[in-house]
Order: C-alpha cells, then sequence, then structure tokens
C-alpha cells in the first residue's frame, strides 16, 4: 500500500505521539484516505483540513515556500494569467529574503500562509515557542504587505501533534494539510515537468488540497499545464478562504 507523506515515511503513530501526516492516495478520481493512518478524528476535533468539499470538483491550490530557488515568480505568471489563487506557506527565511515576492503574492490576491519561522519539528516545542515561531512569521508578513490576517498553518514537514493542532487553533490558524503530493522538493531530484504534470493529475479528485513546493523547476514548467488539465476535467480552482468542508 502506498502512503504518501512529506518525508516519504510510512505514516503512523511514533513513540513520542507524533504523527508525519500521510495518506493512501486518490486514483482515477477516488478520494484518498487516510482511515488507516490513525489520526483521522484528531483533524476533526480541531478544525484542522486536508480536504474541501468532495462533492464539488473543487481544487486549492497550496505553496510551501521555505526558501527561494528562482521559480516562484514563474509560478506566479502562470496563476495570473490563469486567474488561478493559491496559497503560499511562508518561512522566516523566506521573509527576510524575499519581500518584492511577498509583496506580489498579496498584491495579486493570494494568500500567504504561516510555515513557522525557523521550519522546526514543532511536537518539540513549548507552547511559548511555537507561538513566538507562529507570531514572528504572521507579523512580519503583515508589516511587509497589505494582507490583514493571517488565518493558516501548515506544520513543517507535515509532523504534528494533537497538542500542535490545539495550539495552533488556540492562535486563531487552521491547520491546513493536503491530499495531493509527490516527492518534489529535491531540487536535486528534478525528473522533468512531464514527471510533475502526470503526478499531480493522476491524483485529481474533488475537494483537492494541492501541495507543490516552489522551488521544483519541474512544478513551474507543468504549472500551466495542470491547470489546464484540471480545467478540461470539470475541475474549478478556489481559495482557501473558499474552503468549506461537507464530507470528511
Amino acid at each position: 500500500m502506498l502512503l504518501i507523506c512529506l518525508s516519504f515515511v510510512v505514516a503512523g503513530f511514533g513513540p513520542t505521539g507524533t504523527y508525519h501526516f500521510g495518506f493512501k492516495p486518490s486514483r482515477q478520481g477516488q478520494l484518498p484516505s487516510i482511515n488507516e493512518e490513525g489520526f483521522k478524528d484528531m483533524l476533526r476535533k480541531h478544525n484542522a483540513v486536508f480536504l474541501g468539499d468532495t462533492k464539488q470538483k473543487e481544487l486549492f491550490l497550496t505553496f510551501d515556500n521555505g526558501y527561494e530557488n528562482g521559480f516562484t515568480a514563474q509560478v506566479l505568471d502562470v496563476l495570473r494569467d490563469k486567474q488561478v489563487p493559491a496559497a503560499f506557506f511562508v518561512t522566516g527565511q523566506y521573509i527576510k529574503d524575499q519581500p518584492e515576492l511577498l509583496q506580489r503574492m498579496a498584491a495579486e490576491g493570494h494568500l500567504i500562509g504561516n510555515h513557522s519561522w525557523h521550519h522546526p519539528d514543532m511536537t518539540t516545542l513549548s507552547p511559548e515557542r511555537i507561538k513566538e515561531e507562529l507570531t514572528r512569521v504572521r507579523d512580519e508578513v503583515l508589516a511587509r504587505t497589505p494582507q490583514l490576517g493571517m488565518n493558516y498553518l501548515r506544520p513543517p514537514r507535515g509532523i504534528f501533534d494533537e497538542r500542535i493542532l490545539a495550539e495552533a487553533k488556540k492562535l486563531g490558524y487552521t491547520s491546513v494539510f493536503w491530499s495531493i503530493a509527490y516527492k518534489d522538493w529535491d531540487v536535486n531530484d528534478q525528473k522533468g515537468a512531464q514527471y510533475a504534470f502526470d503526478r499531480v493529475t493522476a491524483q485529481l479528485h474533488p475537494g483537492a488540497v494541492i501541495l507543490l513546493h516552489s522551488v521544483s523547476k519541474d512544478n513551474a514548467e507543468a504549472l500551466g499545464r495542470i491547470i489546464d488539465e484540471a480545467r478540461k476535467q470539470g475541475y474549478t480552482f478556489k481559495s482557501l478562504d473558499e474552503l468549506r468542508v461537507k464530507t470528511y
């Protein structure tokens, strides 16, 4: 059974109560499954999301921006030309290094989400440190862009436990995971735009939250075709602000 998670290890419950988010991927338009990983009820309890309305052919496009590798402007060009909203989850390094790209994301109507300041394993942090990590990202983004608030968190590396979900909720965040992903973050193991196109489009399903990494050359080159193919199949792209969980 193939399970997908950010670090591509089998998702599960570790000795410290820590999970790596993972799932059995969608095939031929069927919904992915996280039933066997043991954390579905925990996500529901804390209002975390990985799917939208699974009765609607809606897609939610998200990017993790830990650092800049020269492709985000190209991604933004495609999103602008195709009129597709997205959410970009940023770290402190990205905020410090790429103020112009942050400005552009917000100015062009995209959401900027929280990916923590230092990209740590947040399950190892105290509540005070968690708050510091998240508050610094929020404050710096709001000071540098016209975005008025920050409502979404993606835990670094998809590592979480119940305490992280609870702390994030207490701080006003919706924790956002994903239902479509592939191993795209290794800049030394890019396989070409066709590979990216095939891996993403093979997993399309109603209500999908798509995770892509902006450091990937393959993603940047395939994005326009991915959007076109999804629309050809009857899907529409929506903002996370429009995500409504109907079936979970």
